[in-house]
């Protein structure tokens, strides 16, 4: 089934690893993509090496010269033709996401319909690049303000999305002027070469390249050179709160833009006024969905001692229902983690949850089969364990108890990270007050609705350790383009502001 799908997305045993349009011959390394369902070779891609980087950075720039002139409704309808042809593959390639990440296929498939929307949203936007117009206080004089495309702009994805965050960035870059360059994560190269040749292809038929652009390569061989590279004006990347930290560094001593989605250990508050039928269908999918390994998956559960009883025993019988096997099957729950480092990362979590004084109530353990496979696991946690401050990118779920609202809110918000937070409450007063500037400290705050599963029309991103960035809908369009004031003076005469005198 494997090499079909290969076929139908155009990928050959072993592909070049540098795109702008066509493939690039590179030398570099084999990276050998792995099926994390049963730890089997997928395929093998060759990496870029610096060279091939040079050479598709020449390219994307020179094709912004021309890009950026192009009217915006027009690169509006490029980005409608990729989001087409993403419909087209949309089967193909999300059975692909499942098959090299390892998300269930129902979530592989709902990633792809995310790259399918966030296209629709941009194609409208491309009409929408508004800016203001102001009244000067200088007569005969005119004042607004306008949006210019920013550059070619660096794009780091991570694993888990493999694939949707690319098309957050691109399809809103591209609809802005920019031109793009793509390093996705050496753990699923295999989805990034289908998303190329599927750009390809639009590329093409409007005879055009080096608009989207893709190395697959080592972060020190490529990723070190982006963030140097003075010809980025914009990093944006999503993964680690450590990796954000060097992006952050080495792209700020070049005075450039970062745009980062980093880590979040996002909470769900359970009040004791909460609809608990729909508190725990959100905190099972929360937690368990993509194996939690989602960055606004469920970390904590914080639930008011009234409830903590009766909730915690419906979780846990939840738990044991849940049908944990290979990705692409339908009957599959949770998929398994990424590779053998995730699974060690877990473990290491829930050696430290014992030696601080956890209590594991389900789960907890990695299953005797092939492929990467554990336990989704329940942890009866204090707010203050060390281990419970930091995200496991695993479905670890720690739950503490709390007796009123304002421990609630100090518990949650005492944590590095500001991603994505819920509460859920029938009161009012409680629903308010967590959205209110006492409330979540998150980026994302939600009430009866989860933490994970967000939609592409509002901006995505969160506070603190998380890194500020925002991606996706809202106003976010404006981190990919460089504002620019202008005044028009249409008298005879030349006034100054602030009523200076200047008369020689």
């Amino acid at each position: 089934m494997s090499a079909d799908l290969l076929q139908k997305l155009g990928l050959e045993s072993t592909n070049h690893g540098a795109c702008t349009g066509t493939w690039l011959e590179t030398s570099g390394k084999e990276l050998v993509s792995l099926n994390p369902s049963n730890g089997e070779p997928i395929a093998r891609v060759k990496q870029a090496e610096a060279e091939d980087y040079e050479k598709v950075m020449q390219q994307a720039t020179a094709a912004f010269e021309t890009w950026r002139m192009m009217p915006a409704p027009q690169r509006g309808e490029i980005v409608r033709q990729l989001g087409d042809e993403l419909r087209a593959n949309k089967d193909a390639l999300g059975r692909l996401v499942s098959l090299e990440m390892g998300k269930v296929l129902t979530e592989g498939l709902g990633e792809v319909q995310e790259m399918i929307d966030i296209c629709d949203f941009a194609v409208g936007l491309s009409r929408q690049l508004y800016g203001l117009s102001m009244h000067s206080e200088r007569g005969q004089h005119r004042m607004y303000e306008q949006w210019h495309p920013l550059g070619v702009i660096g794009i780091v994805t991570a694993f888990n999305f493999p694939v949707a965050v690319w098309a957050w960035n691109v399809a809103i870059a591209a609809v802005c002027g920019d031109t793009m360059v793509w390093k996705p994560s050496s753990k699923t190269p295999l989805t990034a070469v289908a998303v190329q040749n599927i750009a390809n292809r639009v590329m093409e038929r409007n005879g055009l390249s080096g608009i989207f652009n893709l190395v697959i390569g080592r972060g020190a061989e490529v990723g070190e050179r982006m963030l140097a590279d003075r010809r980025l004006p914009l990093i944006s990347a999503t993964g680690s709160c450590r990796m954000g930290r060097r992006i952050a560094t080495v792209v700020g001593e070049r005075l450039a833009r970062t745009l980062l989605e980093l880590g979040g250990n996002n909470a769900v508050i359970v009040s004791e006024h909460a609809n608990l039928d729909l508190a725990l269908r959100a905190v099972l999918f929360g937690a368990v969905g993509t194996a939690g390994q989602r960055c606004t998956s469920t970390r904590r559960l914080l639930l008011h001692k009234s409830i903590a009883k009766e909730f915690t025993e419906k979780l846990v019988r939840a738990y044991g229902n849940v049908v944990i096997g290979d990705a692409l099957d339908e009957n599959t729950l949770m998929g398994p983690l990424v590779d053998d480092a995730a699974v060690g990362d877990m473990m290491a979590a829930l050696e430290q949850v014992a030696a601080q004084g956890g209590e594991v109530l389900h789960g907890g353990g990695k299953l005797d089969r092939p492929g990467n496979f554990v336990e989704p696991t329940l942890v009866k946690a204090r707010a203050d364990m060390e281990i419970v401050q930091e995200e496991t990118f695993a479905p670890i779920l720690y739950i503490i108890e709390y007796d009123d609202l304002d421990e609630a809110l100090k518990m949650h918000n005492d944590v590095p990270q500001g991603l994505s937070s819920s509460i859920f409450t029938q009161n009012l007063i409680e629903a308010e007050t967590f959205l209110s500037h006492r409330g979540s400290d998150c980026g994302i705050a939600n009430v009866n609705v989860g933490t994970s599963g967000a939609e592409i029309g509002g901006a995505f991103g969160g506070e603190k350790e998380t890194g500020g960035g925002r991606e996706s809908g809202s106003d976010s369009w404006k981190i990919y383009m460089r504002r620019q004031t202008n005044t028009i003076n249409w008298g005879a005469e030349m006034p100054l502001a602030q009523g200076v005198k200047f008369d020689v």
